[in-house]
């Protein structure tokens, strides 16, 4: 424990005591010094933790609330749990970064997504290799292109986030040509 701490901090976080020995007024004080250090490193470390998280994102935060609700139930010493979530942030940080730098690092940590449907065709390997069933593939279709038609998508995958994208073919517009009367000439719509 740091010897900076003035005494009346000291009984307040409960750091005189036995590590798993904390009331509930501790508990409380270390619950707010312990998100408030939380909240700085994240957004100081990973903005991207807080953002549309991938797998590699998702782990980091389950790691993180584990490590620091050790801090704060008293079950681990108070600052060197607090100084391992920051190090968990600060390796977030450096595979973020070499995952951006380099493709590789980036495919073993976040995956690569997966083909779904191309030029109308569903793509029975990236299926079975996704796990996707029929009903997964429609309801993306349903609610990213309002119809289950596969043949009038370009493109599906299922991205490293776990999330369907889908390009469809490009809309045609309609042409209709009506003739208003004999002598007027002809006007054309289209109907996007």
């Amino acid at each position: 424990m740091p010897h900076w701490l003035s005494d009346p901090v000291r009984p307040l976080l409960g750091l005189e005591r036995d590590v798993a020995d904390v009331n509930a007024a501790q508990m409380a004080a270390r619950t707010v010094v312990v998100y408030a250090v939380t909240l700085v490193v994240v957004r100081l470390g990973s903005k991207r933790l807080l953002s549309k998280a991938t797998a590699f994102d998702y782990i980091v935060g389950i790691m993180l609330g584990s490590i620091m609700s050790r801090a704060i139930n008293g079950s681990a010493p108070f600052f060197p749990t607090l100084v391992a979530g920051a190090l968990l942030l600060g390796i977030h940080w450096l595979f973020a970064l070499l995952a951006f730098k380099t493709n590789w690092f980036g495919s073993v940590v976040k995956g690569e997504r997966v083909l779904l449907i191309k030029d109308g065709e569903v793509q029975p390997e990236g299926v079975r290799q996704s796990l996707i069933t029929d009903e997964d593939l429609e309801q993306a279709l349903r609610l990213q292109t309002k119809q289950t038609d596969p043949s009038k998508v370009r493109l599906a995958h299922l991205e490293r986030n776990g999330q369907i994208s889908i390009v469809p073919y490009p809309r045609e517009p309609k042409v209709f040509n009506v003739s208003v009367e004999a002598g007027v000439q002809t006007v054309r719509i289209e109907v996007q």
